[in-house]
């Protein structure tokens, strides 16, 4: 397995481990509590969240060797705005939609285009920055979706990683 198969492997078991991370905090509240700002200044609530990753992932990850990656079709403005039907179910379908379309691409991805130059917002990247930048920015999401999540269970949260108090040495 050459160096560039190895790349993708290693980016999407990263992906792959903040989808859980998610998932995990996500599964830890009610389904109100995702639709809750987290301040009186309507500061992004987790389903806003969740919104804005599916729109940047569909938009991202379409057609992104042949496409600029902010396609016209994106809405992202309304992507910050609060979902109009609080329905934890279709706000999920959308996270796995959006995920799904990213491992998708991924596993499109010849060895040889990883130095292509592919264009976000008409900014040209190669294929393997693109895929950096795309992974800091869910990565940032994904920790703002668990903060949040924990600051909404208080003294109910169940750690994702290793509890306080717990490490051996």
């Amino acid at each position: 397995m050459g160096i560039e198969t190895t790349f993708v492997e290693s980016v999407k078991k990263q992906f792959q481990t903040y989808k859980s991370l998610g998932e995990k905090a996500i599964d830890q509240l009610i389904p109100n509590q995702l639709f809750v700002p987290m301040n009186d200044d309507n500061v992004n609530s987790i389903a806003i969240i969740i919104q804005h990753l599916h729109g940047n992932m569909l938009s991202r990850w379409t057609n992104f060797m042949m496409e600029d990656g902010e396609k016209k079709w994106r809405k992202r403005d309304e992507e910050f705005m609060s979902p109009p039907k609080k329905d934890k179910a279709e706000l999920m379908k959308k996270w796995n939609e959006g995920w799904q379309c990213l491992f998708d691409a991924l596993d499109s991805i010849k060895p040889e285009e990883l130095l292509e130059t592919i264009y976000i917002r008409n900014e040209g990247l190669s294929l393997m920055d693109a895929i950096h930048r795309q992974l800091a920015h869910y990565s940032y999401h994904v920790g703002q979706i668990v903060f949040y999540a924990k600051q909404l269970k208080s003294g109910e949260w169940k750690s994702l990683s290793i509890p306080k108090k717990k490490v051996n040495g």
